[in-house]
């Protein structure tokens, strides 16, 4: 794609309207379900209100009404919520693209699972376009009004895309996608249910004819279940930057723990908008947060008395051969044009400095090197965390 700093900026711009659509399409989101939920009942002798609400922000008053159906008259201006969720999947889709599906050798394949490219490149794909075709046929089976039924088989379905995504995907990549999966169904639920609903609805205002209520009530159910995906989307958003999520031994089942906690708490909130006190879904999500990151850490084995240290000469020559192609001044691998994080561990004490990051990148996750293309072998990385318990000396 020409220069590489061309690149580099496509990718800063490509993430960054990800992030600034996103950011639209989850605050849109979050505002009219914080409306459904506080929607209270009003004086209304027509008979065509739900209810309403009154709110204050800015220094003005605002007022809601809710319609069971539709008005008696359509307004000159309404307004419609779906190009924040359109834009928000293509960005992503742009994203996996350049970032994982033509890179796929460097950021997809997993080493252990024995497959190459292509197979792994259409594995992600597919998870996208399974992941829809399943949830959507779920939504039409009698399992939508069987909650806690329904609940039960959402769980062990993700959970299962979960553990297959980790035995054929490298860490990173099966988080990612696993989330973009999620994220493909809140869209596809916009653009195939909520949005073709809400269309039905007004056509049969304008020519005079009962609103089709089971549309809407469809799409107000996809639009909940987007709510629950929300927060566990975010996470997996920013998972990159947790190494000890995605390169733990049980990645899976952190991933699906860390999703149904988020989905927990935002269950709360719907509660509590609707008036429903709950005195133990946010404790119980604190403590199994706090109970996660004691597991996702582990416990660490202390160096056996008396255990040789490496010595740092052993370890340069380690990095020498595994890591300073990317983390130098000047690197030397191709699509490289500066050290990733600004380390360089040419230098012995940026080494040192950042000897627990690179225990946890390199011999704990062994996320490290990329795709493993140097060939890191796990005798190395045992070397490489026996310096870093011993102390990281420089001797």
């Amino acid at each position: 794609m020409g220069d590489p700093w061309i690149t580099d900026w496509l990718h800063l711009l490509a993430r960054w309207f990800h992030l600034v659509v996103g950011a639209a399409w989850i605050g849109a989101s979050f505002y009219f379900n914080w409306l459904n939920n506080n929607i209270r009942p009003m004086q209304d002798p027509s008979g065509r209100l739900a209810g309403g609400l009154w709110a204050v922000h800015g220094g003005a008053f605002y007022e809601v009404r809710k319609y069971k159906g539709a008005p008696e008259t359509l307004p000159k201006t309404l307004h419609w919520f779906k190009w924040e969720a359109y834009l928000t999947w293509i960005s992503g889709l742009t994203l996996l693209l350049f970032v994982y599906w033509l890179d796929a050798g460097l950021t997809m394949v997993n080493p252990d699972s024995g497959l190459g490219v292509g197979a792994t490149t259409a594995i992600g794909v597919g998870a996208l376009v399974v992941g829809w075709l399943v949830y959507d046929l779920l939504c039409k089976t009698p399992l939508v009004d069987k909650p806690g039924l329904g609940f039960v088989v959402a769980v062990l379905l993700l959970g299962g895309s979960a553990f297959g995504l980790a035995q054929v995907l490298s860490p990173r990549a099966a988080y990612i996608h696993f989330g973009a999966m999620m994220g493909t169904m809140m869209a596809l639920n916009v653009f195939f249910v909520i949005i073709p609903g809400q269309r039905a609805m007004v056509d049969a205002m304008v020519n005079g004819q009962d609103p089709p209520l089971a549309k809407g009530r469809a799409g107000a159910l996809r639009s909940l279940h987007n709510n629950y995906f929300t927060l566990p989307v975010l996470f997996i958003m920013v998972s990159n930057h947790f190494a000890f999520t995605y390169g733990h031994e049980w990645a899976w089942a952190v991933l699906v723990a860390l999703s149904l906690i988020g989905a927990g708490v935002r269950h709360w909130f719907n509660l509590h908008g609707k008036g429903e006190k709950n005195a133990w879904i946010l404790p119980a999500a604190a403590v199994a947060m706090v109970a996660l990151a004691f597991v996702s850490h582990g416990p660490k084995a202390a160096p056996k008395p008396g255990a040789q240290v490496p010595s740092f000469a052993q370890i340069q020559v380690l990095l020498g051969k595994h890591c300073t192609q990317c983390h130098a001044a000047k690197p030397t691998f191709q699509g490289i044009t500066a050290p990733p994080k600004g380390l360089l561990l040419t230098d012995p004490k940026v080494v040192q400095g950042n000897a627990a990051l690179i225990k946890a990148q390199a011999v704990d996750a062994q996320i490290m090197p990329l795709g493993n293309l140097t060939g890191m072998t796990p005798e190395e990385r045992a070397l490489l965390g026996a310096w870093i318990d011993g102390g990281a000396p420089l001797e």
